[in-house]
């Protein structure tokens, strides 16, 4: 009976393969070939006799033997067919469930340029590209990817679509635009009878999560945007054996690959539900990326993310496959799915929803992307809600599907194309030949205008009515700045004037002793910083650029442009800068006790006291609060940290280095959107997150900073115990418990007030909110570490008059009072 059975199993499996092929086509375009075999199948030439599907147009059957890539395609890739009229493939065919692919390569052949090619394609009615160009297409791909990834090139296009048959035949239209030609490298079409997308419910991204909602797919066509394999290599279609899909790396697309350490495991693994076999292959689930844990990253606060580029205004299917790989109980990992900065899940656990470990297993959700945006992104993160054992995250392969509406899934970009009929070409071409003419004239005008006033300019200085080396405007690789200074003396410098002394590379080599090593006093992300001496008797500090170093010129405008418009006490004062000879440099005022960390530790300078402490941060929290406020829109630090803190002879804090400084939000805006920059360690992880910079970023980094004083260690470091690699996690946790003493710095014994350490643990703590709007503001920062402040001289007053019982009472009682005042804040 059992080997009846078996056989009946393997007797329907043959069936079904066997009737799958009779209702699938493999063709190659352009080849009259009977048969090629490629990734595993028989591709039949469209120009070879006898095939079981027709071609309206014949076209102009192209070949090419230049290829600029490689692919598991290229045996197909070497032929096309070209139309310059509408012209059809038809595929005679079951009524059902089916995927169509259409491969394009862009090659050249006999005039035929395929960069002017223009033209849309349809499939049984259903639009799947309009005003279509196939070069402009790869090549936003290929931009959209991170850079330095290994897939970061295309050099063709496969465009997979799914739909439902009900009229026994599949017709692909190819319509070129006029005066333009269409072009196919290879279809398939392969038939689906497994139900791969069904109209069971799906969890809506726009309720949390937390609502269901259908899919809707009567009539409606499906593409494939995204599918990406999590970790590991990709999956060729030759692996995936059902439906011969192609699974790609997703290194290029994550914003940090560091951020998700890859982890796998080859063995025991199922699918939690039969019927989802065909989900994808278990070569998908055999490897994954978790958080990850090292110096790079802090542990356990950021998020893996993965920017998707998408079409804007349609409805998506967002499928992403689990499959739980190292843990074998509940509530070992439990993490949140984001899509689009939006909670799609939390408290997900896949052991407990796959049910078991090495269990594959799937979860979909449904998101509406408005016509304003063409980024999806997907992020998973740990789940402080819960307050779980487990705060990791998992994911093993995506997926991305746009749905169509109103029978279209085109998205036309706004792009040059290529348009019909001469009449409208000349009239393009009319118009930029006046707009040129017109430009040309403008800026002829404009370079009389300034090399006039120039001449002007040097006769003046002839008359000795101008100093060679005084203070003058600043004119960096074509930025103008504000020029009213020339008017005034270097102490007279307006509240609007973007100006510096300009020195000469001599008289920098002369300051720095041609730029002796021995005169080192630091090394940044900027370059090495020089202690110099000029006009004799001014002591400064020197940054010249690394030519190797990740910042360059708009670090080194950006720097100029802030310090040259904002004075305060606690800011670093620029005094000038050089541009001479590809050199970048700037000079500042020289801070004698150099940076807050190196007196913290890794040197042998004597400790800080605990108030010198507090009022470094003091001093640092007015300098930020200053950048917040101090003008109409402020300013954002954005790389606050402990090596940007600068202490002058007297130890006054000076925040610097303002190279990665953007202007805050206008007012109908709460944020700045823009790419993750500042230091691992310090990062807002809500900025991580989103990408969406605010105030409150400094905030917390400036928390970080809190405890890095009272600690006194490096924020980040791997030679520790797991629990204690991260600083801002660790003091919080006893932070938390009320124990913040117990990792004091041992060199504070006896030397501070125990009351001021709470109240600073509590200002700490505030800061390190998860979400921003949770945070406090400098300024409030700044007030309660004045009370802090207010409350260690009180101490030591006491301690001094040798009346510690005197006041305690009271004090603790005041404590309290402002420790409320900071909750509520």
């Amino acid at each position: 009976m059992a080997l009846t059975v078996l056989l009946l199993v393997i007797i329907l499996k043959t069936a079904h393969f066997a009737e799958a092929a009779t209702t699938s086509f493999l063709v190659n375009c352009g080849s009259s070939s009977r048969s090629v075999n490629v990734d595993g199948r028989a591709w039949v030439g469209d120009g070879a006799p006898g095939t079981n599907f027709t071609l309206s147009d014949p076209g102009i059957p192209a070949n090419t033997t230049v290829f600029n890539g490689d692919s598991i395609y290229r045996p197909l890739y070497s032929t096309a067919r070209i139309f310059t009229a509408n012209s059809n493939y038809t595929f005679r065919v079951p009524n059902g469930d089916y995927f169509l692919r259409l491969h394009f390569y862009p090659l050249e052949f006999d005039g035929y340029d395929v960069n002017k090619s223009s033209f849309s394609i349809e499939a049984n009615g259903l639009k799947l590209v309009s005003n279509f160009n196939v070069p402009t297409e790869i090549q936003d791909r290929s931009s959209n990817l991170q850079s330095g990834a290994a897939n970061s090139t295309y050099f063709y296009l496969l465009k997979e679509y799914f739909f439902s048959v009900h009229s026994s035949s599949i017709i692909v239209n190819f319509v070129p635009l006029e005066g333009s030609f269409s072009f196919i490298s290879a279809i398939e079409v392969v038939t689906d009878d497994s139900k791969l997308f069904t109209d069971n419910p799906v969890r809506r991204v726009n309720n949390g999560g937390n609502g269901n909602a259908s899919l809707n797919l009567i009539g409606r066509g499906v593409e494939t945007m995204h599918r990406l394999k999590v970790g590991g290599l990709p999956v060729k279609p030759s692996q995936d054996s059902f439906w011969w899909r192609t699974w790609e790396a997703d290194e290029g697309y994550m914003i940090n690959a560091a951020a998700g350490v890859e982890i796998r495991n080859r063995s025991n693994i199922s699918y939690a539900d039969p019927n989802s076999t065909v989900m994808a292959p278990l070569a998908v689930y055999e490897t994954a990326r978790s958080l990850t844990n090292n110096a790079g990253v802090s542990e356990k606060r950021f998020n893996m993310s993965w920017k998707l580029d998408i079409d804007p205004d349609f409805d998506y299917l967002v499928r992403l496959h689990f499959c739980e790989l190292l843990y074998d109980k509940p509530n070992q990992r439990v993490f949140r799915v984001f899509i689009n900065n939006r909670t799609a899940s939390d408290n997900f656990d896949i052991y407990v929803r796959a049910g078991g470990m090495n269990r594959a297993y799937h979860e979909d959700y449904l998101d509406f992307i408005s016509s304003e945006s063409n980024t999806l992104w997907i992020q998973l993160g740990p789940d402080t809600i819960t307050g779980s054992a487990g705060t990791d995250a998992l994911l093993n392969g995506l997926e991305v599907f746009k749905l169509s509406r109103n029978g279209n899934l085109a998205y036309e970009r706004k792009q040059d194309s290529v348009k019909g009929g001469s009449g409208s070409r000349s009239l393009v071409l009319w118009i930029g030949i006046g707009a040129g003419i017109a430009s040309i004239t403008i800026i002829a005008g404009v370079f009389v205008l300034i090399v006039c006033c120039c001449k002007k300019k040097d006769r003046k200085t002839e008359d000795g009515k101008k100093n060679a080396h005084g203070w003058r405007p600043l004119f960096l690789h074509g930025s103008v700045f504000n020029s009213t200074a020339n008017a005034k003396g270097p102490n007279e410098v307006g509240n609007n004037a973007r100006s510096g002394r300009r020195f000469a590379l001599t008289e920098i080599r002369s300051a720095t002793n041609n730029f002796d090593e021995s005169l080192v006093i630091g090394v940044g992300g900027f370059g090495k910083v020089y202690k110099g001496e000029i006009d004799e008797t001014t002591l400064v500090a020197i940054k010249r650029a690394n030519p190797q170093s990740q910042q360059g010129l708009t670090e080194f405008e950006t720097e100029i442009e802030m310090l040259s418009k904002l004075r305060h006490r606690h800011l670093v004062s620029l005094i000038g800068f050089c541009d001479e000879q590809n050199e970048m440099i700037l000079v500042y005022e020289y801070m004698a006790n150099g940076t807050l960390r190196s007196h913290l530790f890794g040197s042998d300078l004597p400790p800080l006291s605990w108030k010198q402490r507090l009022e470094i941060c003091i001093g640092s929290a007015r300098g930020l609060h200053y950048l917040h406020t101090g003008s109409d829109r402020g300013i954002i630090h954005r790389d606050v940290k402990t090596t940007n803190i600068l202490l002058d002879e007297n130890f006054v804090a000076k925040m610097s280095d303002f190279g990665l400084s953007k202007t805050g939000p206008s007012l109908e805006h709460t944020h700045v959107s823009t790419a993750v920059k500042g230091s691992f360690g310090y990062l807002d992880p809500e900025y991580f997150r989103r990408q969406q910079l605010t105030e409150k970023s400094d905030v917390y980094s400036f928390g970080v900073v809190l405890f890095e004083v009272a600690c006194a260690r490096a924020v980040i470091n791997p030679t520790l115990p797991k629990d204690e690699i991260n600083l801002a996690e660790w003091a919080l946790r006893w932070q938390r418990e009320g124990s913040l003493d117990s990792i004091l710095d041992a060199k504070l014994r006896g030397d501070y007030c125990p009351e001021s350490l709470v109240r600073f643990g509590e200002v700490a703590e505030k800061c390190l909110a998860d979400e921003g709007k949770s945070r406090p503001t400098m300024g409030e920062v700044l007030w309660h570490l004045e009370y802090v402040l207010q409350l260690h001289d009180s101490w030591l007053q006491l301690q001094q008059n040798d009346e510690p019982g005197a006041v305690v009472v009271d004090m603790s009682l005041i404590a309290e009072s402002e420790s409320e005042s900071l909750n509520e804040k």
